[in-house]
């Protein structure tokens, strides 16, 4: 259990949270917690204290970072003071006396380029953030936040497609007070939409559907980190959704082609339940051995080298697939789109076979593998093009500029 104490307020909200709900949002995070409003007299706590002055902005990794650093102070690089102190018990006192006195007395002063940058769930490379937050730093750090949200590692449409609408409907979300969760159930609304459309034949309308519920399941999760309100069960419902619903599409897809192209004959002399069974199958293969990698060390199979993070740009995942399903509908051959995605699938599993087994080669020499984006500075000098590229997505920074990692 650690105890939250926090000295001042403020007026000024980002993404539609004040202070002090985003604090105590953003230590639920990572750990149990109790608000503490008043020091005792004696000085001593319960437990482990984190005092923080409220008028700065954190990330939860911001907070995690310096409470796995250990009993620290915090300082700011904006005006060089400090916004944070983590302190035993016994030492409840002197946090809030050093955040009053700017004095760090006996604890220890770090910054933000001494906590972790790489983000291993998000597949990216920055420092964690800590600002002050002033009237005229609200919209920049607004975008900060929706774009420290962002994946570095994503498909090329979740990467450059989306960013700068996808800020506007979030921002609308966030003053609506509308849930991810509520984004992610209509969302699902949509993705059984289009399974229907797309057995009717209606594939237009059904493509309609699925792009915009793409384009959800990218608000969604944008949402819940600028406001603070992942949960498990969004986690269940975004993921869960995500993982299930993509070969029901290309099935139902592959069912309605006898109904609407005449004459219709599978191609290569292979059944349509042959070719409905490689979808499945390539698509399976696909995500078991994504998950088999992270048996071999700590990270995923695409942020393992820069190969990889090119790859998972175009690898048949559902966005480029709808890229080619699309394209087939504009060129009146939807048949073409079927053979095309389920082709694609294929030789992608059989791609993610390759890197399967060299990283567990690699393993078996080196030990655990781990990401090329770990060792920012490493990342930076050997592979200076991808890392400008992965380390973040910097169209989804804005008018903001991209956190420098080891700044």
């Amino acid at each position: 259990m650690i105890y939250l104490h926090i000295l001042g307020d403020s007026t000024l909200s980002l993404w539609g949270l004040d202070a002090t709900l985003r604090l105590e949002r953003q230590l639920a995070q990572f750990t149990p917690f109790e608000r503490l409003e008043v020091i005792p007299e004696t000085g001593l706590a319960l437990g482990p204290v984190l005092a923080v002055r409220a008028e700065y902005l954190f990330e939860p990794k911001t907070l995690e970072g310096l409470v796995e650093a250990g009993f620290n102070a915090l300082r700011c690089a904006d005006d060089d003071a400090l916004a944070a102190v983590y302190a035993p018990a016994d030492q409840a006192g002197a946090a809030v006396t050093a955040l009053v006195d700017q004095q760090p007395g006996a604890f220890e002063v770090l910054g933000v380029a001494d906590l972790a940058s790489f983000d291993g769930f998000l597949r990216k490379v920055e420092p964690p953030l800590l600002a002050k937050v002033d009237a005229g730093s609200v919209h920049r750090l607004e975008s900060v936040l929706y774009g420290n949200a962002y994946k570095g590692i994503t498909d090329l449409v979740t990467k450059w497609w989306w960013p700068r609408p996808a800020r506007v409907v979030v921002g609308w979300c966030a003053n609506a007070g509308i849930s991810p969760n509520a984004v992610t159930i209509f969302g699902g609304l949509l993705m059984l939409a289009s399974c229907w459309l797309f057995y009717e034949g209606y594939y237009a309308v059904g493509l309609l559907g699925g792009w915009i519920m793409t384009f959800l399941d990218t608000v969604d999760g944008k949402l819940a980190r600028v406001t603070i309100q992942s949960s498990k069960l969004g986690h269940v419902l975004d993921h869960g959704m995500d993982i299930v619903h993509p070969p029901f599409w290309y099935v139902f897809w592959g069912l309605s082609l006898p109904h609407t192209i005449p004459n219709f004959e599978p191609w290569l002399g292979l059944s349509l339940t042959a070719w409905w069974g490689l979808i499945v199958f390539g698509y399976i293969a696909g995500r078991l051995l994504e998950g088999a990698f992270h048996a071999l060390g700590d990270c995923s199979l695409f942020a393992w080298r820069p190969f990889d993070a090119y790859n998972r740009l175009i690898t048949a995942r559902r966005n480029p697939l709808l890229i080619l399903l699309t394209l087939s509908v504009i060129g009146q051959r939807p048949d073409l789109g079927f053979y095309a995605i389920v082709l694609w699938t294929l030789f992608s599993s059989v791609l993610l076979v390759v890197r399967l087994a060299q990283a567990a080669i690699e393993r078996s020499r080196t030990g655990p593998v781990s990401s090329w984006l770990a060792d920012p500075d490493a990342a930076a000098r050997d592979y200076p093009e991808a890392f400008a590229r992965f380390s973040g997505t910097q169209s989804a920074y804005g008018d903001a500029a991209k956190p420098v990692p080891g700044a």
